[in-house]
């Protein structure tokens, strides 16, 4: 006996859900892509015609088949970073270090929720530290140096009570060293080489707040 023509249709929906998902994600990785150069054709696989980004190179998914990691680090990559980054909802690392990556942050990666290590060192990022990365409640690892960053720590970071390893030394960042929450632990070497930085200082997030530019 055939199945009812609703429960075809039903079935044939779900299937098409994963896809829709990879269409999603794939249709942000790309823009990613087309903001890079690539001299080494390492994102060659990242063709937007092929339904899902799973099939990508350095693109690893869940069983959902949604992005959890994007594997970038080391690459020969220069160009941005794009706002698209922060549609990838289930993104739990992303690895772009040690690459020509110019630009900001997007503010955008503060909607990664399930983000658990942000590796964007060894590269010449300019501008502030997004507030927004404070709404990352699963972030461990923030690697951030070597870069030319500017502003101060953003304050919203102590808020992260995950954070393992915060290394934002070698720019150009400004006012104090936190040491409360999650900076508690954070060695002061992983500040260092940050001129107008100063700190530690125990006089609580009054004097942590000190505008700079």
């Amino acid at each position: 006996m055939a199945a009812p023509i609703w429960l075809w249709a039903f079935g044939f929906s779900l299937a098409l859900i994963p896809s829709a998902f990879g269409n999603l994600e794939g249709d942000a990785l790309y823009t990613l892509r087309k903001s890079l150069a690539d001299p080494d054709n390492v994102l060659q696989s990242w063709d937007p015609n092929l339904v899902n980004p799973c099939t990508w190179f350095h693109v690893t998914c869940n069983q959902d088949s949604r992005v959890t990691r994007v594997d970038l680090g080391n690459s020969n990559l220069s160009g941005h970073l794009v706002p698209e980054i922060g549609k990838l909802e289930h993104l739990q690392y992303l690895e772009l270090y040690k690459n020509n990556i110019q630009g900001t942050i997007p503010a955008e990666l503060g909607n990664l929720k399930k983000l658990i290590s942000l590796d964007l060192y060894n590269n010449n990022i300019s501008g502030t530290i997004p507030r927004s990365l404070g709404k990352l409640k699963s972030l461990v690892f923030l690697r951030l140096n070597d870069n030319k960053l500017t502003g101060p720590i953003p304050r919203e970071l102590i808020g992260v009570s995950t954070l393992k390893v915060v290394d934002v030394s070698n720019n150009d960042l400004c006012g104090t060293i936190p040491t409360s929450g999650p900076f508690e632990h954070i060695p002061l070497n992983n500040f260092e080489k940050n001129p107008r930085l100063e700190g530690p200082e125990l006089l609580g997030l009054a004097s942590y707040d000190t505008n700079c530019s």
